[in-house]
Order: C-alpha cells, then structure tokens, then sequence
C-alpha cells in the first residue's frame, strides 16, 4: 500500500503528518490533557512531557517510512489540539484518536476519522476498523456517526488505562 497524503483536510480541521519540529507542541498539548487521555490511553497514564513526544516522533518517523503507521496532528484555527492515526493491519486499517481536555465535544475527531477513513478507501484498504474500551461511549460514537458497524468485542491485553474496563468494541467499515 503507498503511503497517505501527508496532509488531509476539511472546512474545520486539518490533519497534518507529525513532524520532529512540533516535539515541544505535542509535549504542551498531551501534557496539559494527560489526566484526560490517560484516563483511556495507556500511553498518558502517568503523564507526558518532552521526553514522551521525542520518542513518539522518532517512532512514527520510523513507522511512517515502514508503511507500519501514519500519525497526524489535529490541527483546528490553526492550533493542535490532538492526534490520530492509521494502523495498517492484514486486510484493513485501524484509525486510532485522542483530543486535549479543552476541544473535546465537538466533532473534530469525527472529521479526522471521516478524513482518514476515505483516505484508507482511497488508498485500496477494503474496510477501516476503530476500537475503543466499551466504557469510553465519547469514543464510540464517533463511528456510530459515521456509519461503522458493531461487529464485536475482544478482551483487552493489560496494562489498561485507570478508566478501562478491559472489553474492547471492534467497529467496521467497508469499502463502498
């Protein structure tokens, strides 16, 4: 599969290739909403500074260039205000999310996900999954909105973020 655009965008938000030049940026906006992510993201759990965000961009530098994932900040008026991403996997892509405390509710994650979401279409992908922990209902209804369907659960593998349940909810798309 070649490798997304490195920009996507809408009338709202725009999603931008995560670049080593935005370290202090992802730092600041991660670490000011660590609680807030942390709560369902494992990687936030017990804060996020520098030396985080230098390890996230060198892996995603790596990753990018392996056609393993595709990382993007969320840009809205010009601002970061949170990151997603695609996961190639056998047969599909998985597209993963995260908002700071401060933008969450609304819909800029589901704009990102409807972006990376006809991306992977454009891209050959024949369907897009998201996951979430079936206690975080925020997550999951950005693909109820966009026409995902349910196809079940799985056992989620620890560690686990303080506010999992430990159930994940497997939602698919397919290629129209």
């Amino acid at each position: 599969m070649e490798a997304p655009a490195e920009t996507l965008a809408d009338e709202v938000v725009e999603l931008r290739r995560w670049r080593p030049e935005q370290l202090r940026v992802l730092a600041d906006v991660a670490g000011d909403s660590a609680a807030h992510i942390g709560a369902w993201m494992i990687w936030a759990t017990h804060g996020y500074g520098e030396p985080e965000a230098k390890e996230f961009l060198e892996s995603t530098a790596r990753n990018w260039a392996d056609g393993k994932t595709y990382d993007f900040a969320i840009f809205t008026e010009g601002d970061v205000v949170g990151g997603t991403g695609m996961i190639t996997r056998p047969g599909r892509i998985e597209i993963g999310y995260w908002l700071s405390r401060h933008h969450t509710g609304r819909g800029l994650v589901t704009r990102a996900a409807r972006l990376l979401t006809a991306e992977a279409f454009r891209l050959g992908a024949p369907e897009v999954e998201i996951r979430h922990d079936e206690l975080n209902t925020a997550s999951g209804a950005v693909p109820a909105r966009l026409g995902f369907t349910m196809v079940g659960d799985e056992v989620a593998e620890p560690p686990l973020a303080p506010a999992c349940k430990g159930v994940h909810k497997i939602w698919r798309l397919k290629r129209p």
